[in-house]
């Protein structure tokens, strides 16, 4: 009976040291979880199809991947709560889904200051055309709308083929889509990661004729890291594998979770 007993109570220890160790790793699991807000209040044109499209595959890299969660940042009151200097606290980054005007951000400076602190800045297509009226959030973001013609097919060129964001895609790449002119958009300053060497076939006068159209990019902004893409007008493009994977890239690149070499801003990238 004695036995039997210490039997029992032994076995019960075990359970309960398991059930604890397995606590345990679960908690520190969601210790190490990044927070990401997803930001897609707009102040000008609203992409809506194309929001709702990156609200579905955002949920779904968050799931899979299990190495971020998100939430989202939807009206102008979402704005002035979740991204005022003390909502921004619980995050490590922001995604700015297409994105434009003047969002309302409470104090734009401690934004950036917040940014520059070490967190994590992922821009989608129409984030450049947001704040054309601070210079220092198109310096954060490394480039600024200018125009875009008819959605068509483009060929991209990766500059940087061991990029998370790039090292899946094709040397050279066929997309189509919306594809977008910057200004205030310089080389030297970025580490670019994608992009054309003749303009856009879209109707412009210019079409077809050779040039440097900067398309993808990501650089240091203080302690934190910036990456943008200029692709993810159309929903097709955003519910693509191939899209998916170019996002979670750059997201775990932003985000510090993938630490591959800082970017070699204006010097050539590797092939």
């Amino acid at each position: 009976m004695n036995g039997t007993w210490w039997m029992l109570m032994l076995c019960g220890a075990v359970v309960l040291l398991s059930a604890s160790a397995e606590a345990q790793r679960t908690g520190a699991a969601a210790r190490t979880k990044k927070h990401l807000l997803v930001v897609s209040h707009t102040a000008g044109f609203r992409h809506e199809g194309a929001i709702k499209s990156f609200d579905k595959v955002i949920a779904e890299l968050a799931d899979k991947s299990g190495q971020f969660t998100v939430e989202y940042c939807r009206t102008a009151e979402d704005v002035k709560q979740m991204m005022s200097p003390e909502g921004l606290k619980k995050y490590d980054g922001v995604i700015f889904s297409n994105t434009t005007g003047n969002i309302g951000i409470p104090d734009l400076q401690a934004f950036l200051n917040w940014v520059k602190s070490g967190k994590a800045v992922i821009g989608l297509h129409a984030a450049a055309d947001t704040y054309h009226d601070e210079p220092a959030f198109i310096d954060m973001l490394g480039g600024e709308f200018l125009t875009h013609g008819a959605q068509c097919e483009v060929e991209v060129i990766v500059e940087d083929a061991k990029h998370p964001a790039m090292a899946h895609l094709a040397p050279r790449f066929r997309v189509f889509d919306e594809i977008y002119e910057f200004k205030n958009n310089d080389r030297a300053k970025l580490h670019v990661l994608g992009s054309m060497d003749k303009h856009p076939n879209d109707g412009h006068p210019q079409a077809g004729q050779p040039g440097d159209y900067l398309l993808i990019w990501c650089k240091p902004y203080g302690k934190g890291r910036v990456f943008y893409t200029g692709l993810g007008h159309r929903e097709d493009v955003i519910e693509s594998e191939w899209y998916k994977q170019h996002m979670l890239g750059g997201i775990r690149w932003a985000l510090g979770i993938i630490r591959n070499p800082q970017p070699r801003i204006g010097q050539p990238a590797t092939k």
